[in-house]
This record gives C-alpha cells, structure tokens and sequence, in this order.
C-alpha cells in the first residue's frame, strides 16, 4: 500500500527542533487519513488549547500538495484521541469544545491523561479520518 507522508508546518518545524530527521504528521493511504498528535502550539487555559488543538486537526492536509489542496473535514472524521494532562476540569472542557466542533455524529472519542507532554502545552489531539 502506497502511504504519503505530508508535513504540517509549522508543527514539523516545532518538533524537528526535538528530534532529529524529518517529521510527518499526516500520513494518507488508501483513502484514509492519519493525523498524528497535533498540539494546540501555544499554552493557554485549557477551554482555548482545545480549541487551537481542534482546529489544527482541521487545518491538517488531507491530500498530496502535488495533487491538489486539500484539508481534513471534521465531518470525515472516525476516531479522535486526545491526550492531556491530568486535572480534573479537563475532561468537562474537552467535551463542551468536542461537542461544538462535532455537533451530530461525532466520531469515536478517547480522552486519555498522560503525565506530561512533550512541549509547553497541556492538551494534543490525534484522528483518523476517510478522503
């Protein structure tokens, strides 16, 4: 199966600084779109990283630059993780901000605490969407 990697900048920028090789954060194949974490890039109180966090989902390419532009549509969306630090509020946020973004059928939702993230922010979301 072929897989295209796409890179998100400024994302891949922000994490090639940590990590040495290239980073892609967007993998298509077969119709199928991965988006990896992506963080909300600047730290704020949780109801804002949810937000920023959501839209860099959706601001994720779906399809080759070479072939055409394209961006992930939420509604396309099947699966949807979120990794966040612990703290009680989050939860309760998380959900009124997933509730706007995916107001009828919402795809599958994880929220997951993670000790810590790699970066100044609290929150990430990764997804799994159909071209």
């Amino acid at each position: 199966m072929k897989r295209t990697p796409i890179r998100v900048d400024p994302i891949s920028i922000y994490l090639e600084r940590r990590r040495k090789g290239p980073i892609y954060p967007v993998i298509v194949a077969g119709g199928t779109v991965y988006v990896s974490g992506l963080p909300p890039m600047i730290r704020g109180p949780a109801r804002s990283s949810a937000c920023r966090s959501h839209n860099s989902l959706s601001c994720a390419p779906a399809k080759e630059p070479m072939h055409g532009s394209g961006r992930l549509l939420l509604d396309r969306v099947l699966k949807c993780n979120v990794h966040c630090t612990p703290h009680g509020s989050h939860f309760g946020i998380f959900n009124d901000v997933y509730s706007r973004y995916f107001p009828a059928d919402a795809p599958a939702p994880i929220f997951l605490h993670v000790p810590s993230l790699p970066g100044p922010f609290d929150i990430e979301g990764d997804c799994i969407a159909v071209i």
